[in-house]
């Protein structure tokens, strides 16, 4: 089998993440909830976790690592928590569902305002005429999960601390792919999934938040200040409610020290690598559309003329090649490229994507266009 869908969630998992996954459901008991061994070999992880996090990302405020359920939770954790009736949003048009659907969803049941800013030409000027008095937040897609657009978010940032905006990146296609500091950059929430480009497991996710603003989205037990009525002040048992994944925790936890022993530069290098060899290929072929082919990364989007993007998928598959189609939970991106109904046919390679595997890639889909004609 060869395994393109990394955008969806990464494959295979390294072996050290696999073990900390298992390992941890003997390990470790209920964190916060007990003074016992099990509970509290169970805290001390987590704070490990959280270290590593921050300084992963360059930071050093472990206190600031807010554990989710994945990168949809800590999105809507970053918007919701920020936002009043009256207020203003400003997203791009490559947001996910996971961005779009809770503005949506906010401006019917508050009637928020928001608007969809341009992200071709000059962008930071898309952004400027939309911003009105009343616009508290901004979310960029740092990298778009269909064709790897990548927005300028420094930029960005420097613009929202200008106006005094709240800015919320959403690095579900970015982390763990490339190389991110954020010790210098002045945003207001950082959310990452740790299955993705991180290498753990589902079921957690990491929303860094700059400060300790916003109100709770869940309320219940926090292990401490019982008797209060409201969750703690202090991070990160505010955002917090209920018992966190420790299994999905310890994997994240091997996952960045697999990224860090082997280099982030050198998981990109490969993710390129492996995408330039099939965007030549693809090139070569005038049934075949490319979706912004010069972005960096190792996504590739493409759809074909006389082939669906679903019947291309299901072929690639029936050849032992996964890859996605369709529109990638994604449809304002897919407005944005043009794509036709459908969607596109998305490749996506990773940190254990080869050039053998991407040239085998290529040659069965060179075979498949042929018998398309």
């Amino acid at each position: 089998m060869i395994y393109l869908d990394n955008a969806a969630t990464s494959y295979p998992k390294p072996a050290s993440v696999i073990a900390a996954h298992a390992d941890a459901l003997t390990r470790f008991g209920n964190p916060g909830r007990g003074a016992h061994r099990l509970s509290l070999a169970a805290a001390d992880m987590i704070y490990d976790c959280r270290c590593a996090v921050a300084d992963f990302f360059g930071l050093s405020c472990p206190e600031h690592i807010i554990f989710t359920s994945g990168a949809t939770a800590a999105l809507n954790l970053a918007i919701k928590s920020r936002i009043e009736r009256g207020d203003h949003i400003l997203i791009s048009d490559r947001e996910h569902n996971a961005v779009a659907r809770p503005v949506f969803a906010l401006a019917e049941a508050m009637g928020i305002e928001y608007n969809v800013y341009g992200t071709d030409g000059d962008i930071l000027e898309n952004i400027r005429s939309l911003i009105k008095s009343n616009t508290r937040v901004l979310v960029a897609c740092h990298v778009s999960n269909v064709t790897g657009k990548r927005l300028p978010i420094e930029p960005i940032a420097r613009l929202c601390e200008e106006r005094g905006i709240f800015f919320v990146i959403d690095a579900a296609q970015s982390a763990g792919h490339r190389k991110i500091d954020l010790s210098t950059l002045p945003f207001g929430a950082f959310c990452a999934p740790a299955h993705k480009g991180l290498l753990g497991a589902a079921g957690v996710g990491i929303a860094i938040l700059a400060d300790e603003g916003g109100r709770p989205l869940i309320y219940g037990g926090s292990g401490w200040d019982s008797y209060n009525r409201s969750m703690p002040k202090t991070l990160p048992e505010r955002f917090e409610a209920g018992t966190l994944p420790t299994p999905a925790i310890a994997a994240l936890q091997a996952g960045i020290e697999f990224l860090t022993k082997h280099g982030i530069d050198a998981v990109e290098d490969t993710e390129k690598r492996a995408k330039h060899i099939l965007l030549e290929g693809l090139a070569q072929f005038d049934e075949v559309e490319i979706y912004e082919p010069l972005c960096d990364g190792g996504l590739l989007a493409f759809t074909h003329k006389r082939r669906s993007p679903e019947a291309i998928a299901a072929d690639l598959d029936a050849h032992g090649i996964c890859v996605r189609a369709g529109y990638h939970c994604a449809p304002l991106a897919h407005k944005a490229i043009g794509t036709p109904s459908g969607g596109c046919v998305r490749i996506s390679a990773g940190y254990a994507s080869t050039e053998r595997e991407a040239k085998k890639a290529l040659g069965i889909l060179t075979r498949l266009f042929r018998e398309y004609k």
